[in-house]
């Protein structure tokens, strides 16, 4: 009779699993939340097209290989991106939690084997067997039935963790690469700058020169020369600036790229010149941005996480129902006992208990009521935080494409005004040394000629810079 009992308990588990899965759950469902979606850019300009674009490796279009290999590098070997790679393994293990919460909580076998010697002057001991052996082998296991979803809940909370700690792998994998092209960009612009300067020093150093035979040759006074001195002295001043600048852009790609500070100064001697910048940018529609940034994904996915968690809480508020048994073997025997005597496993050693129980804390004195309010205040804040997020992320990719623009105008105007003062400094040098005019318009147009040459290599740099943060601001890098 026992043993039919038993097999009509394990018949009807599978009854109760089909019911608790099937049982509704408490709490709000998810629902997108309508957010600000845009369907244009609000730069209208030739330069910004609507265009679709493959933005996973964005940076290929400038076919540098030194761009890609730090990128690369950046992506193998930084420190903070394998933490977060980590975080997605922590995540994981913590959904397998949460599935396991689903089935019964608490399964433990057990058993053990005594030789026990009753003591003879003990009580109730004259007709018992003083001397026998007690050999038991178990399973005991518990249940809480998930009746109104908490369990259900902690899932679709862990998913959303989950899939928001690969959002977060991914947004940290938009910021690296822009950041290393960044610093690769500001690199080669100071490069550039560098070798201007450069160029304007030997050019100032070939005008002392002059200065001083007409000085030797007493066509001029001793002014032309300490003018032209003071000249190059203040041209050679920037250098140092500029070499410190670049040292710090070495160091920051080291950084970035997990690498030591003397393979990026080793590595920046094979650096290519600048490309010519790109004259378009496909920018896509806006509305794109909500389904290509990580981070806009990331902060969608912590919000349904929270709203799963307002389910958990107003679980609370219910009775919890579980179904708890046990079921294993126990003989004991005597030293005395013959071996046929000695069954352990027999269904006279059978024994098993089952039933269920409840708990439902009646008198909470408001805690779990004002969970539910607090898992809901934070479910609207972040909301607001995620609408916050959208807006920023419309004007991050606004800015970025002006400035693509505005930055093309200010190149073609410095190239018109490098030109006209490089050409300026040649007038003054020729007439200078003809004796048609003093020092002084020699070094007012020498100093016009390296400003801008100078504003030139910065704005055509701020091109690149503005390239990358376009990029980054369209989710681009993943």
């Amino acid at each position: 009779m026992n043993t039919k009992r038993l097999c009509a308990l394990i018949a009807s588990l599978p009854t109760l699993f089909c019911l608790t899965t099937s049982c509704g759950k408490v709490g709000p469902d998810w629902k997108s939340p309508g957010v600000t979606s845009y369907h244009e850019w609000t730069e209208d300009n030739a330069r910004v097209t609507s265009g679709e674009e493959d933005l996973s490796h964005w940076w290929t279009q400038f076919d540098d290989p030194t761009l890609t290999y730090l990128i690369e590098t950046a992506r193998l070997s930084n420190a903070t991106l394998t933490a977060k790679a980590w975080r997605i393994e922590e995540a994981r293990a913590a959904l397998g939690i949460a599935v396991g919460e689903f089935f019964p909580q608490q399964q433990r076998a057990f058993g053990s084997h005594y030789d026990i010697q009753l003591s003879k002057n003990g009580p109730n001991t004259q007709l018992a067997d003083l001397k026998f052996k007690d050999a038991l082998l178990g399973f005991q296991s518990s249940w809480e039935l998930d009746f109104w979803g908490k369990f259900r809940r902690g899932i679709e909370s862990a998913e959303a963790d989950y899939s928001a700690s690969i959002e977060d792998y991914r947004d940290f994998l938009v910021i690296l690469t822009a950041d290393v092209a960044s610093a690769y960009f500001r690199l080669k612009t100071i490069e550039e700058r560098l070798l201007i300067l450069d160029d304007n020093i030997r050019i100032q150093a070939r005008g002392l020169e002059i200065a001083s035979a007409r000085f030797e040759a007493g066509y001029v006074t001793d002014l032309d020369v300490q003018q032209a001195k003071a000249l190059l002295k203040e041209t050679e001043a920037r250098k140092p600036l500029l070499l410190l600048e670049k040292v710090n852009a070495e160091n920051s790609l080291a950084v970035l790229t997990g690498k030591s500070p003397e393979t990026m100064r080793n590595l920046s001697c094979n650096f290519n010149p600048l490309p010519p910048p790109p004259l378009q940018m496909a920018a896509g529609v806006p509305a794109d941005l909500l389904c290509r940034r990580p981070d806009i994904r990331r902060a969608t996915l912590i919000a349904r996480s929270s709203l799963a968690r307002i389910g958990i809480a107003e679980s609370e508020l219910y009775p919890s129902l579980s179904i708890s048994g046990s079921i294993g073997l126990e003989s004991a025997f005597s030293t005395q006992s013959t071996k046929a005597d000695r069954k352990f496993f027999s269904s006279d050693s059978l024994f098993f208990s089952y039933g269920p129980s409840f708990s439902w804390p009646i008198l909470n004195y408001g805690r779990l009521e004002n969970q539910v309010i607090r898992q809901k205040a934070i479910y609207y804040s972040l909301l607001s935080e995620l609408e916050n997020s959208v807006l920023s992320a419309y004007a991050e990719a606004e800015n970025a494409l002006a400035a693509f623009v505005y930055f093309h105008d200010q190149v073609t105007v410095l190239e018109e005004m490098a030109k006209a003062a490089r050409r300026a400094t040649s007038l003054a040098n020729t007439q200078y040394v003809e004796g048609m005019a003093d020092y002084t318009r020699v070094l007012t147009a020498s100093e016009k000629a390296l400003e801008a040459e100078e504003r030139l290599a910065e704005s055509k740099g701020n091109i690149f810079q503005s390239v990358v943060s376009t990029y980054k601001s369209l989710g681009g890098g993943w």
